[in-house]
């Protein structure tokens, strides 16, 4: 089963007269990129959040948002009156007038609220710990959910290139037919005489140069190797990628070898189906 790289995660809870609210978002990235945003006590543990982000999730952009708000007023903030009465003395010094303006003025001032360090006890961070691993959780279920739209958008295509290569099978022995019946076309309107038996074999010489019946095979059984790696239990979007790969090198050598009209067209047809599984690529984790 597959999973998006996009996904999106979030986890709330009350602890301690706190409210503490954990989002994670994530989107496609070749690696994993953890970019976090928390408040500034918290700040000493963001490399164990990191941490179990990375193990967690492996690959993507990801966005960590931790955001507490305090629903007591035990640290509320406290005006700094000695600083507060300093800059009063200062504004007076330049111009006397109303103390309660003087006192707005000052107030606007920085250093003019004190605000005490909240202490960060072992148990609050084991909560956000468990906090963050059910926010991984909800974003995983999201990339799973992403990730069954992109199997079915990947096995529609799959299907269009199984019935393109049977029209690929139907198509070859009419081809091989006109480029042996235009060789021969050729030869007798050079009106000279032949060996039949050398012929023969620059003939069958030619025509292996053309043939594509490897290639075939070949596209076969990587187009069933992908199907049976979307079935996978692990996603793993890196070997899909790498399988899309060859699929297309056995399209591109079918079609340096076409030298048909008709199979040139199924060519292209192929090749945008094949492009389109390559964008949805992606995203795939």
């Amino acid at each position: 089963m597959i999973q998006s790289m996009t996904g999106f995660g979030k986890a709330e809870v009350q602890f301690e007269s706190k409210n503490y609210v954990i989002e994670l978002r994530s989107l496609n990235s070749k690696g994993l990129e953890i970019n976090a945003r928390l408040p500034v006590y918290v700040r000493e543990i963001e490399i164990q959040l990191k941490k179990i982000i990375g193990e967690a999730l492996k690959r993507g952009k990801v966005d960590l948002n931790l955001n507490i708000e305090n629903l007591s007023d035990s640290n509320a903030k406290t005006i700094n009156v000695a600083t507060v009465n300093q800059y009063i003395e200062q504004l007076k010094s330049i111009e006397d007038g109303d103390r309660f303006e003087l006192l707005k003025m000052a107030l606007k001032l920085p250093d003019t609220f004190k605000v005490e360090k909240e202490d960060f006890h072992e148990d609050e961070i084991q909560m956000i710990e468990s906090l963050l691993k059910k926010a991984i959780d909800a974003l995983n279920d999201y990339r799973s959910d992403e990730g069954k739209i992109l199997e079915i958008e990947f096995i529609k295509r799959v299907v269009n290139l199984e019935e393109l290569s049977k029209e690929v099978e139907k198509i070859d022995p009419e081809r091989s037919a006109k480029i042996q019946e235009k060789l021969k076309t050729s030869l007798e309107g050079l009106q000279v005489e032949i060996d039949q038996n050398r012929f023969e074999q620059e003939l069958i010489y030619y025509l292996e140069k053309y043939d594509i019946t490897e290639e075939k095979v070949r596209l076969k059984n990587h187009v069933d190797y992908f199907k049976k790696t979307l079935d996978h239990p692990t996603s793993n979007g890196k070997k899909l990628g790498f399988i899309i790969q060859e699929m297309g090198r056995e399209i591109n050598t079918i079609g340096s070898k076409a030298n048909h009209a008709g199979l040139q067209k199924l060519v292209i047809q192929m090749k945008d189906e094949l492009e389109k599984i390559k964008e949805q690529l992606l995203n795939v984790l």
